[in-house]
C-alpha cells in the first residue's frame, strides 16, 4: 500500500504540536495527604503512579507459536499484555484508578506470528480489514500514551499509521521527523491531568523519543519520507517547552537503552542506546521509562549534570514479563507542584493470572493464528535441532543458507553478476528451534528465523569476507587449550547476542578459540583452495547485517547487488512449499568448526 503523502504531510501539521489528553479526577483525598507546617498552615501533598510496559513485541498472551505451546523458559517467566492487564488491574484498585498513568516504550507491532498475521495474512490495512489485536488489547487496558519502537516501522508507514488510527491513545516521537518539512511525522508528546482533592491539578508530560537507528535498520520503509535525530538533541528541545506549557512533571518514554552504546558504529552520528545520556545531560526531567535492550531494569538514578537532580531510569523486561512503576511523591510549594521523592520497581506477569477480559476478546484471533502456523507445507527426512548451533556447524543453520542461497542465485540469473559464487550468512536465532523429521508446518520453518528480516545480495571480496568471520569470531570466550570446555561459557563473550554471531555458507574455515579475539579465524578455502583476497563474491545477507546491524566491517558499505522486500522467513516457508520435502543430506556440510591451536574442540 503505497503512502498517501498529502495525508502524512497533513498528518504531521497536526500531531506536530502533541497531543493533550484529558485527565482523570482523583477521588476526595485519594492518595493525598496534609500535614502541619508550624505558622505555614498545612503542606499540600499527592501521590501518583505510572506503569510502564516495553518490547511487547505482539505478545497477548502467554503462548509461544513457535512451539505452539505455553510460554516458558529457564526462570519460568511469562509473557504477554493479558497478564500485564491483571498486574495494571491490581495497581489500579490498590491506588486509585484516576490516580494512575500507563504508558509504552515502543516495539509492539512485530515479534510473535500473532503480529505478523495481522500484519501480512489478514492485514489491517485491508478494505474493511480487522483492527490489530495490540490495539484492541491496549485499548481494552486504557493505554495512555506510547512511544514508538524501531520495530513499528518494520512492516511499512502504511500498517503503523492504521495501527495508529486503531489506537485510543497518541503514538509519541518527538525525534520521527517528516523528511522534507522536518516537522514531527508523530505526536512528541502527550500532556496528562491528574486532579488532587485540593483543587490543584498536576499536569504530567509523557515525551516520547524513538532510535535513531530505524534509518539504518528500515531505511527501505523510511528513506525520504522520515528522519530520526538523537534523542538527547529533541529531548533538550522539547523539555523546557513541556515546563513552560506548565507541565508539573515530566515523564520521557524512550525506545532507547541506557548504556551510551550503539550496534552500528559510526554510521549516523547518534547514539543507539541514549536514555542514560538524556538523563544525564537534560535538565526537567523526572523519570525516564526505556526500552528496546531487552534487560530488566528496575531502579537506576542517574544524575543530570547541570542540575544535580535525580533522574529515576526503569525498563521492564520485555514481551510483558515486567510491569514498571514509578510512584511519584508531589509537594505544593510556592504556587505550584513540586516532586518531591520518585521511585520505581517492577512486578512480575508470572505472579498472576491473564485477565478474562482480554483472553475473551482476542480468543479468536488467537485461534485463527494457532491453525494459521500449523499448516503442514511438507516433509522432512531427518530431524533438525539448533541446540548446538552457537558452537557446532548444524544442518538446521545450513538450511537457511542454503535457501538464502538459492533465491540470491535465481535473482541475479541472466545479470552480469550470474557467474559469481555466492555466499550466504545465518545466525542461531533461537536455541530451540526444530524442524521434525516427518511433516512440516509453518511454524517449524517460522521458528528458525524469529526476525521480520529481508534478504539482500552485496559484492563482498576475499579479504572482506575474512575479516567479517574475524569480528564474527568475537563471540567466543577465549579458552586455553589445556581448559576444561563448558558449551554454557563458551559463546556470548562481551555480551554478544546469538543474532550477532554469523556463520558463511561457501566457505570452509575454523575459529581457534585459546587465540585472542582479533587472531582467531584460520584456513579459510574456497573450493579447496586458500581464500584469495582479490576474490569477488555475492554475499546473501539479511538487511539488519546488510545495513549495519552488529557493526560487522565491510558489508554496509558494500555495493548492493539485488534485494528482496518479502521476510527471509516467508522465503524459507514458500521454498519448502514449493519444494515439497527437505532432504538434509542435500545442504548439509561440517564447513567450520572451532579449534585449539589446531586441534578441534569438538
Amino acid at each position: 500500500m503505497p503512502l498517501n503523502r498529502r495525508k502524512f504531510l497533513e498528518k504531521s501539521a497536526v500531531t506536530g504540536a502533541g497531543v493533550a489528553l484529558a485527565g482523570a479526577v482523583a477521588a476526595p483525598g485519594a492518595e493525598a495527604a496534609e500535614a502541619g507546617e508550624g505558622s505555614r498552615g498545612r503542606v499540600k501533598r499527592y501521590a501518583f503512579t505510572v506503569m510502564g510496559t516495553t518490547d511487547l513485541h505482539g505478545n497477548v498472551f502467554n503462548w509461544d507459536y513457535f512451539t505452539d505451546a505455553e510460554f516458558d523458559d529457564k526462570a519460568h517467566n511469562d509473557v504477554g499484555l493479558a497478564k500485564v492487564s491483571t498486574l495494571v488491574n491490581k495497581v489500579r484498585a490498590e491506588k486509585g484508578r484516576r490516580n494512575t498513568l500507563l504508558i509504552d516504550a515502543g516495539d509492539t507491532i512485530q515479534g510473535t506470528q500473532l503480529s505478523y498475521y495481522y500484519a501480512k495474512v489478514d492485514p489491517i490495512t485491508a478494505e474493511g480489514g480487522p483492527v490489530h489485536p495490540m490495539a484492541q488489547a491496549m485499548n481494552a487496558m486504557d493505554y495512555d500514551a506510547a512511544a514508538l519502537g524501531n520495530h513499528e516501522f518494520n512492516y511499512g508507514i502504511p500498517v503503523l499509521r492504521k495501527f495508529e488510527q486503531q489506537c485510543r491513545f497518541p503514538l509519541l516521537g518527538a525525534n520521527a521527523l517528516d523528511a522534507k518539512t522536518l516537522r514531527p511525522a508523530f505526536a512528541p508528546y502527550s500532556m496528562h491531568r491528574l486532579r488532587t482533592p485540593f483543587g490543584r491539578d498536576v499536569k504530567v508530560a509523557v515525551l516520547g523519543l524513538t532510535n535513531p537507528g530505524i534509518a539504518i535498520w528500515d531505511k527501505a520503509n523510511v528513506q525520504g519520507k522520515m528522519t530520526f535525530p538523537g534523542l538527547e538533541e529533541q529531548a533538550a528541545k522539547w523539555v523546557p517547552k513541556l515546563r513552560s506549557m506548565g507541565a508539573d512533571v515530566v515523564i520521557v518514554s524512550a525506545h532507547s537503552g541506557s548504556s551510551g552504546t550503539s550496534s552500528y558504529g559510526d554510521q549516523l552520528p547518534y547514539i543507539e542506546n541514549a536514555a542514560g545520556l538524556v538523563a544525564e545531560q537534560v535538565p526537567g526531567i523526572d523519570a525516564i521509562l526505556v526500552g528496546h535492550a531487552h534487560t530488566e531494569i528496575p531502579e537506576y538514578f542517574v544524575t543530570n549534570k547541570k542540575t544535580g537532580k535525580q533522574v529515576v531510569l526503569s525498563e521492564p523486561l520485555k514481551w510483558g514479563q515486567r510491569l514498571t512503576l514509578f510512584d511519584f511523591e508531589l509537594v505544593w510549594e510556592k504556587g505550584c507542584w513540586k516532586v518531591e521523592k520518585v521511585g520505581a520497581q517492577v512486578l512480575n506477569s508470572n505472579t498472576v493470572e491473564e485477565d478474562p477480559k482480554i483472553v475473551r476478546l482476542l480468543s479468536d484471533e488467537h485461534e485463527k493464528v494457532v491453525a494459521y502456523v500449523n499448516q503442514v507445507i511438507g516433509t522432512n527426512a531427518a530431524e533438525m535441532t539448533s541446540a548446538e548451533a552457537p558452537y557446532k556447524d548444524v544442518p538446521i543453520i545450513d538450511l537457511i543458507n542454503h535457501i538464502q542461497a538459492d533465491t540470491v542465485k535465481q535473482a541475479l540469473a541472466g545479470t552480469e553478476h550470474a557467474a559469481l559464487p555466492v555466499l550466504s550468512q545465518a545466525a542461531c536465532f533461537s536455541r530451540s528451534a526444530r524442524i521434525p523429521a516427518g511433516e512440516v508446518t509453518i511454524r517449524d520453518v517460522a521458528g528458525l528465523y524469529v526476525f521480520e528480516n529481508t534478504l539482500e545480495a552485496r559484492l563482498m571480496t576475499g579479504a572482506q569476507m575474512k575479516a567479517y568471520l574475524e569480528f564474527s569470531a568475537n563471540y567466543f570466550t577465549q579458552t586455553a587449550p589445556d581448559a576444561p570446555v563448558d558449551p554454557a561459557k563458551l559463546t556470548n563473550a562481551n555480551g554478544t547476542p546469538d543474532y550477532n554471531y554469523d556463520v558463511v555458507s561457501g566457505l570452509s574455515y575454523e575459529i581457534d578459540i585459546a587465540k585472542p579475539a582479533g587472531s582467531r579465524v584460520t584456513n579459510v578455502r574456497f573450493g579447496g583452495q586458500p581464500l584469495a583476497d582479490d576474490a569477488r563474491f555475492v554475499f546473501a545477507v539479511n538487511n539488519y547485517r546488510a545495513n549495519g546491524g552488529g557493526n560487522f566491517p565491510h558489508v554496509a558499505a558494500a555495493p548492493l547487488l539485488w534485494s528482496n522486500s518479502d521476510e527471509i522467513r516467508n522465503t524459507m516457508i514458500a521454498w519448502v512449499k514449493a519444494k515439497g520435502s527437505i532432504d538434509p543430506a542435500e545442504f548439509a556440510a561440517v564447513d567450520w568448526r572451532l579449534t585449539r591451536n589446531g586441534t578441534p574442540v569438538f
